[in-house]
């Protein structure tokens, strides 16, 4: 069933131009507009201390400088909670300020509305769309500094539908060669390390502080990738250093257990690694424990700049076991690291 469609600002097409999956449900939020403009200048910065027991210091991070636009702000001293447009769709700000002085900002808002978009949008032809070509653009117009916000606003379901969507970038040639990861992306060769955010949920509960955690990918000296996961409860200091999880990073194009699409592949295998070399302060591989040490693989694909959905998969040791899902999807969101502070 198709409802009127209201008319759009110039150049300025809104959430009644997007692709409803026939099975998927949705419920209302609010409405999503392009063509905003990131707002943030990325230079080569150092490794922060924001990891427990970390000793990456020493490693430089490199950024591409390739996000120089500017984005207009002005504080809005309105009490209301309703977002009023401007006259010029071109004065739209990035933000509404609710009558509790809370900013809300609309990159954010518009990713959580693509994943989870009012029902009375007009259904389109999928053939005449792609739906993860838009999440990567409307990822991309965060700036870089305010992407962690998306590990609180995308709940477990969402993270879901981010991974189902992300699956449609295989249909597309130039998008499926994008990487969310410059240290993934091909011709890279100065990043050698990167931390990243996680958030999943309904994992075992001897890893229940894999709710959120974080990893770190890094490249050692004979050029290959690897990483490791680090907990971040108060708890798991000791696991940290005693059972670190460590993992190859190898491409792949299909998960193993339902045969779809991916980009990459998380090996845990038993958890000794023979590393060449690996970031100061990090322990010596270790042998993992259970279910790390099942045959655990996380498939991972790209979303957008900065952000990864992945599926982990016990995949188990013996012949007669069948692979189960470890947890949900995961999200993972690249650090922003910065001299400067971060705004909340």
């Amino acid at each position: 069933m198709q409802y009127p469609q209201a008319a759009a600002a110039p150049d300025r097409a809104c959430a009644h131009n997007l692709v409803v999956r026939p099975s998927i449900c949705f419920s209302p939020k609010i409405i999503i507009c392009r063509n905003r403009q990131p707002a943030i200048n990325f230079n080569s910065t150092k490794l922060s201390s924001a990891l427990p027991s970390s000793g990456l210091r020493s490693m430089s991070i490199s950024r591409p400088a390739n996000h120089s636009a500017t984005r207009a702000s002005s504080t809005s001293s309105s009490s209301s909670s309703s977002f009023s447009c401007s006259s010029s769709p071109w004065d739209e700000k990035p933000y509404q300020v609710l009558s509790s002085g809370k900013i809300v900002y609309l990159d954010e808002q518009d990713v959580v509305t693509f994943l989870d978009p009012p029902k009375e949008l007009i259904p389109l032809d999928p053939a005449s769309y792609n739906p993860a070509s838009y999440l990567w653009k409307k990822i991309g117009d965060i700036p870089e500094e305010r992407r962690h916000r998306l590990l609180s606003l995308l709940n477990p379901r969402l993270i879901s539908q981010a991974w189902e969507i992300a699956g449609t970038r295989y249909n597309n040639s130039k998008l499926v060669q994008k990487s969310a990861s410059s240290l993934l992306a091909i011709g890279d060769t100065e990043t050698v390390a990167e931390i990243w955010k996680c958030r999943t949920s309904g994992g075992p509960l001897q890893i229940a502080w894999l709710n959120f955690f974080k990893k770190v990918v890094f490249r050692t000296g004979d050029g290959r990738t690897y990483g490791r996961l680090i907990s971040e409860s108060v708890f798991s200091g000791l696991s940290n250093s005693f059972y670190p999880l460590y993992f190859t990073v190898s491409e792949l194009k299909e998960v193993m257990s339902t045969e779809q699409p991916c980009d990459l592949a998380y090996e845990f295998k038993d958890g000794i690694l023979d590393l060449p070399d690996f970031p100061r302060g990090f322990p010596k591989p270790a042998e993992h424990p259970w279910p790390f040490n099942d045959e655990i693989v996380i498939y991972i694909r790209h979303v957008g700049p900065g952000v990864m959905v992945g599926q982990a998969w016990q995949e188990g040791k013996a012949l007669q076991q069948v692979p189960k899902k470890l947890c949900s999807e995961i999200l993972m969101v690249k650090e922003y690291l910065s001299s400067q502070p971060q705004s909340s």
